[in-house]
């Protein structure tokens, strides 16, 4: 009971570093001494202390150490990357009991923190709350373990299916202006964003955060036909560092050239990226459903009718869902089992 106490506790800590950590994973830490937190951390950005680190570091009297139990969402790595072993650490200050959440996956730590703890005398618990660390970590996990980033697709929809007007409108926004702040949201929590080349032609968007406070993610435009140019016109995302997909090996789509979804994200692995949030168009997210390489789909269900237009992505799934609503709004969320 105590022991997932404070697990939570580890994961709300972590939670606090989605979008900033990349490409570590997300890691909450807290020590507890006779049943009281006495000092916790999270991992907050790469290249700075792990979790487990910036606790320890908070103890005044390391003394009591001897005496505490050490929580921590994510397995402790074993190996030198931009900071020390957190192992190391624990073991050099003699905390003898270490409560995990789930192992990491990244093969250069899989099972080797918790050998060398258990191989120094550290008593481990592991699997705490094993579900709710893995899911925490699902970005980091579904890169290591299925050689791909984490995808999200979203879209907006009106009443009677369609996701934009006959007419292009480059500023056209179907919904409420609350559901397009939570759109920004969620960009600040992924690494990139993508859309096909006829939606950065047609609505020129900026693909940032810009209604929210947080990192931008690295815009990505798929151009199978090389369409997109920074000479046509002056392109807001000309300013900011942004990735074209192109690739020789293409498919025939009703006599259009068009790059697989798997050969897409092969790209995007190969590049670093753990996570992707797709918006758009519908062509290119009727692909990723079509070829069934997507984690989750969110989308938003407007009150307002267009009669006609571009038609929304067809999904037809018995996945896990929930609705949400938004002022006027409504929200469907879709998990993969």
């Amino acid at each position: 009971m105590y022991d997932s106490f404070f697990m939570e506790r580890c994961i709300a800590l972590a939670q606090k570093g989605l979008g900033y950590t990349y490409p570590n994973p997300l890691v909450g830490c807290v020590i507890v001494h006779n049943g009281k937190i006495i000092a916790e951390g999270w991992h907050k950005k790469a290249g700075r202390s792990h979790a487990e680190r910036e606790a320890i570091s908070k103890v005044k009297d390391t003394s009591i150490l001897f005496n505490s139990t050490l929580y921590v969402n994510l397995e402790p790595c074993d190996h030198h990357g931009e900071t020390p072993p957190c192992s190391d650490l624990i073991i050099d200050n003699k905390i003898p009991r270490v409560v995990i959440g789930c192992l990491d996956q990244n093969k250069k730590v899989l099972g080797k923190g918790v050998k060398k703890l258990k191989d120094n005398g550290c008593k481990i618990k592991l699997g705490v709350l094993e579900h709710k660390c893995q899911k925490l970590n699902q970005r980091f996990f579904t890169f290591h373990q299925k050689k791909r980033p984490y995808v999200i697709l979203k879209w907006a929809e009106s009443a009677d299916g369609f996701v934009a007007p006959k007419q292009p409108y480059s500023d056209f926004w179907l919904t409420d202006p609350l559901s397009k702040q939570r759109v920004h949201q969620w960009r600040s929590q992924e690494q990139s964003i993508m859309i096909g080349v006829q939606t950065a032609l047609i609505d020129n968007p900026q693909l940032s955060t810009r209604l929210w406070t947080g990192e931008n993610p690295l815009p990505i435009i798929i151009d199978p036909n090389k369409k997109f140019s920074l000479s046509v016109r002056d392109f807001k995302l000309k300013k900011k560092k942004f990735l074209i997909i192109k690739d020789k090996k293409i498919k025939e789509d009703e006599g259009k050239p068009h790059i697989a979804a798997k050969d897409i994200l092969n790209q995007l692995f190969e590049t670093g990226l753990q996570s992707v949030i797709i918006e758009g168009g519908a062509k290119t997210l009727q692909h990723f459903i079509d070829e069934d390489l997507f984690d989750e789909v969110r989308i938003f269900f407007s009150n307002e009718k267009l009669n006609e237009g571009l038609s929304a992505p067809k999904i037809n799934l018995d996945i896990i869902s929930y609705f949400e609503n938004i002022k006027k709004d409504k929200l469907l969320t879709i998990y993969r089992e």
